[in-house]
């Protein structure tokens, strides 16, 4: 069963600046024959549309089911004690996004947002182990109707520099909602209650608001 249809802009407003000016370079360049010049402009137009994009997604309504919150590769499914914002036990899933996929980053479940917390760091690759708590990150605490807490955290990489995220402390959102973006691919950490039943497991790619994670109980 579908609960929904997501229809968000089809290319997120961080790249209109950009698409403006390589739009305007690339007219002038073509209005004075400067063919090789456009033609360079032109690319760059098409690179930032292409990953930018932000496609529409179907939601699952099952009850109590979360979705991933990015595109990308499972490289990591354990049962850890998260001690920085949960201080509980937890399971984590760790989602790789490379430079390919489509960055926007959805919610996994219904809430309100309890807290969001923006940490500068290093920028080692989203592969090792300590990109997790080492690497510049935004985390983001989010707790159910039924009081059930989700933490999920948007980690920076070597690539990606710029993390983005457009919602707020105390704000409702709803599953597969658009929340942010990292910038050019890294990794997204997700904890989830103990008791959650895990339906993904390590290798297995994702998609954003779409791809079931588990059911919690």
């Amino acid at each position: 069963m579908i609960i929904s249809r997501t229809r968000p802009r089809p290319v997120v407003l961080e790249a209109w600046p950009v698409l403006l000016i390589t739009g305007a370079g690339l007219i002038l360049f073509a209005g004075l024959g400067y063919w090789w010049a456009s033609a360079l402009t032109a690319g760059v137009f098409l690179f930032v549309l292409w990953f930018f994009r932000n496609p529409s997604r179907l939601v699952p309504d099952e009850q109590d089911t979360l979705v991933s919150p990015a595109d990308g590769k499972v490289v990591e499914v354990t049962h850890i004690h998260e001690n920085d914002l949960l201080k509980d036990e937890a399971i984590k899933i760790g989602i790789f996004m490379s430079p390919l996929n489509v960055h926007v980053n959805r919610i996994p479940y219904a809430g309100k947002i309890v807290k969001i917390v923006h940490r500068p760091g290093k920028f080692f690759s989203a592969f090792n182990p300590r990109a997790s708590c080492e690497n510049e990150n935004n985390s983001v605490l989010l707790e159910t109707e039924k009081g059930t807490r989700i933490l999920f955290v948007q980690i920076a990489g070597v690539m990606a520099r710029r993390i983005v995220y457009w919602i707020r402390e105390a704000e409702s959102v709803q599953k597969g909602q658009c929340f942010g973006m990292i910038k050019f691919g890294s990794r997204m950490d997700i904890y989830l209650p103990a008791s959650t039943r895990v339906t993904i497991r390590p290798g297995q790619k994702v998609s954003a608001g779409t791809t079931r994670l588990g059911v919690m109980s």
